[in-house]
């Protein structure tokens, strides 16, 4: 059973953060890593809110209706792919994020969700979202064949 211990200025209890291999995230830790996660979701949340803005104000007719050939119509296609493209690699960080905040809220935060073998605390302070440690990420990102937001 987790030890729920309740930190002031956050509402849900934070786990003792207990990892399989006995050592312990520390309360410092999951408050710190808690908080980054949130302003990470919060400052995703504003980004794919303004592409999306972005996107509804029809930029591609703008450019489109400004340019006569298909060359030019070719390069206002592109922009709008890339700027989908952002959204998308946005929505797939902030599921990351939220996942995270998950795993912290359920005692599981920096355990490999593939070897359930603790992630390194470096890891975690590069990317507080990881879900995987450094090897399974690797043999993840191999076996899927579509392409990564990470490895843009």
């Amino acid at each position: 059973m987790l030890e729920r211990k309740t930190v002031p200025g956050n509402e849900l209890p934070i786990p003792s953060g207990r990892r399989p291999d006995g050592d312990t995230l520390g309360q410092d830790d999951l408050v710190r890593f808690r908080k980054q996660l949130r302003q990470r979701a919060e400052a995703l949340r504003a980004e794919i809110r303004e592409g999306l803005i972005k996107y509804d104000e029809d930029q591609y007719q703008a450019i489109a209706d400004r340019v006569g050939d298909f060359e030019e119509r070719s390069v206002a296609d592109l922009l709008t792919d890339i700027d989908l493209s952002e959204i998308d690699r946005d929505v797939a960080e902030l599921k990351d994020v939220e996942a995270a905040l998950t795993a912290i809220a359920e005692g599981t935060y920096g355990v490999c969700i593939d070897c359930e073998e603790p992630i390194p605390l470096e890891r975690l302070e590069k990317l507080p979202s990881a879900r995987r440690c450094r090897n399974c990420q690797e043999r993840f990102e191999h076996a899927d064949p579509r392409p990564s937001y990470r490895r843009l």
